[in-house]
């Protein structure tokens, strides 16, 4: 679904994505991994179109996106979520969920004035999708409390939510389990799981909880120095020397080593 090819993004002198390849394949959980400044949150913010790329191509299912920007792509159905979840705090959860589809009657002056049963027709609509993606992800007990009000790894559930709100073919996780308790993080993965088998979703998720990623995501792709490293299964990179060196450095490696062979 997803191609970049020798992808770029310099800030001045510094080169935080240098010349990365790689693919998405459809209907995959692909992982993407990696130590601290590998470029992997710079990559998702070129795909996404929140940055533009120094040089390099990204294609969405044969055509170039390379540059679109984030409203484009969200049409095509290219989402994305953050580190930090962007939520409307003062609004409710499900008011969250309803305001993502595009398009909507209320946003027409002309239909605000004379036209509102058709507006309040489409709200109920929206307020259903709403609740069932609520149900969907086992929190429909938070639908009527604040957004700004409940707890991190919640609000990331809510991020989620709102790639459901809307047909998206392929949804970029950045670090969803960052500041997530254990049963939280279990309750996402889950979602993530069954989004991807019962409705096709494509995912590609940010994690440094290796366990988390062993569990969802195949194939796994590290980053180092904003290029990629290795690919393949979970267990083919975390034994991968290159990335054994990324994560310790070379002297912590050898202690490694050392300590596996007096095992």
């Amino acid at each position: 679904m997803i191609v970049v090819e020798n992808l770029h993004r310099h800030f001045g002198g510094f080169r935080a994505v240098n010349g990365a390849s790689l693919e998405i394949k459809t209907g995959s959980i692909t992982g993407l991994i990696g130590p601290n400044g590998a470029g992997k949150t710079t990559l998702f913010n070129v795909i996404a179109g929140r940055l533009p790329p120094t040089s390099g191509r990204v294609l969405m299912d044969g055509e170039d996106i390379t540059g679109l920007p984030p409203q484009q792509l969200f049409h095509k159905g290219l989402l994305r979520t953050f580190q930090i979840a962007h939520e409307f705090g003062s609004m409710t959860v499900r008011e969250n969920l309803m305001m993502v589809p595009p398009h909507q009657k209320g946003e027409n002056l002309f239909n605000a004035v004379f036209n509102r049963g058709a507006i309040a027709a489409e709200e109920e609509r929206l307020r259903a999708k709403a609740d069932e993606v609520l149900e969907f992800l086992t929190i429909s007990h938070i639908a009527d409390q604040k957004a700004g009000m409940i707890s991190g790894g919640q609000k990331k559930l809510v991020e989620l939510g709102r790639t459901m709100m809307v047909d998206a073919k392929i949804v970029f996780l950045d670090e969803v389990g960052a500041g997530v308790n254990r049963t939280l993080l279990n309750t996402i993965g889950d979602a993530i799981v069954r989004l991807n088998k019962e409705r096709g979703y494509t995912f590609c998720v940010i994690e440094h909880d290796m366990d988390f990623i062993g569990r969802l995501c195949d194939p796994v792709i590290c980053m180092a120095e904003g290029t990629v490293l290795a690919q393949g299964t979970v267990d083919e990179v975390k034994n991968d020397e290159r990335v054994i060196e990324a994560y310790l450095g070379t002297g912590l490696k050898n202690k490694v080593k050392e300590g596996a062979a007096h095992a």
